[in-house]
């Protein structure tokens, strides 16, 4: 199946890559020519401009978009809008707000252009593993887009099924899934995203406490000095709260046990002040994820060793790197 790709970044390369890899054909643009080049010289096919980017692709027309959420987005859509035709395809694979997508789906509605927003989970690692994604929009063009997902997608794997999941159809055992109308992907990768803080935060913070253990505060016949990288590592084998921020925990204490290498500066991506405000509009109760959000805000005043160790996670999944100061 052929598929434009614009953004060419840490993620929409690897997605192309992947994509080609699984015997499909794409058609890319970046602003950077040099991106652009990269791709078309391990098989893809570069474009230019938007315009010959457009002129290279087969009606009706897939064009996943991953470029920054907020402004670089509205302004890709919009551009594309005047220029693609009616039953031709827009995917937004970044981490809009799914009212934005909401609003999108209906302005393109009326040229009867598809619009199909997917939250997408997988990072750096996203070639190798493969990503998680969660889709919305509408389910005819959804449905005709099923090949790209599926190459996409991790598969199953060796991860064991889920009792009574045989009597259940569907794709999320292959690493994606159908989540509703527009705005409704990435409704779900929001959350995700929020209970991502959270998960984080609770590592970081056991992992302070083992950090301070051995403190000249505590009587001495209390003090432990602990060896983070090693606990990491037995925790990920058998352990009830064994999962892959743990594995990239463990991959980073044991490169760096005290994170001399990190500041502690960690950023928020947006998705969880929408998950908070989500949760404030639903009235449910969300006093982890808030908490985990207002930590993300101190990480930038005042530095701990959890803070160190949140921001080696998002280093190490997502390839994020700390401002420089």
């Amino acid at each position: 199946m052929q598929l434009g790709m614009i953004g060419l970044g840490r993620m929409g390369a690897n997605m192309v890559r992947r994509l080609m890899g699984g015997g499909h054909e794409c058609v890319v643009f970046d602003l950077s020519a040099e991106n652009v080049k990269q791709l078309a010289g391990e098989g893809a096919t570069g474009s230019d401009s938007l315009d010959d980017f457009i002129g290279k692709l087969s009606q009706p027309r897939a064009v996943w978009i991953m470029v920054p959420a907020g402004n670089a987005t509205e302004k890709t859509v919009n551009d594309l809008a005047a220029r693609l035709e009616a039953r031709d395809t827009i995917i937004d694979g970044g981490n809009s707000n799914y009212k934005d997508d909401a609003r999108r789906a209906m302005a393109l509605r009326e040229k009867k252009i598809n619009y199909v927003d997917v939250g997408t989970s997988g990072g750096v690692w996203g070639l190798e593993r493969g990503y998680c994604m969660m889709i919305g929009g509408p389910g005819e063009a959804v449905q005709y887009l099923d090949p790209i997902f599926k190459t996409l997608a991790p598969g199953r794997g060796g991860i064991a099924r889920t009792p009574g999941r045989e009597k259940v159809s569907g794709t999320a055992e292959e690493g994606y899934v159908y989540c509703g109308p527009s705005g409704a992907g990435h409704f779900v990768k929001m959350v995700h995203n929020g209970i991502e803080y959270g998960l984080m935060q609770a590592y970081a913070e056991g992992f302070d406490i083992f950090h301070n253990a051995n403190s000249k505060d505590l009587p001495a016949e209390h003090r432990y000095d602990l060896n983070v990288a090693d606990i990491a590592e037995v925790w990920r084998r058998g352990s009830v709260i064994s999962s892959w921020l743990l594995d990239l925990s463990a991959m980073a204490l044991l490169e760096d046990p005290k994170l001399v290498n990190y500041s502690g500066f960690v950023q928020d991506s947006g998705e969880g002040r929408w998950t908070i405000q989500a949760a404030i509009e639903e009235a449910v109760p969300a006093d982890v994820l808030t908490a985990a959000l207002y930590t993300r805000f101190r990480a930038r005043q005042e530095h701990t060793f959890a803070e160190k160790l949140l921001s080696a996670m998002r280093q190490k999944f997502g390839g994020h790197l700390e401002p420089q100061k």
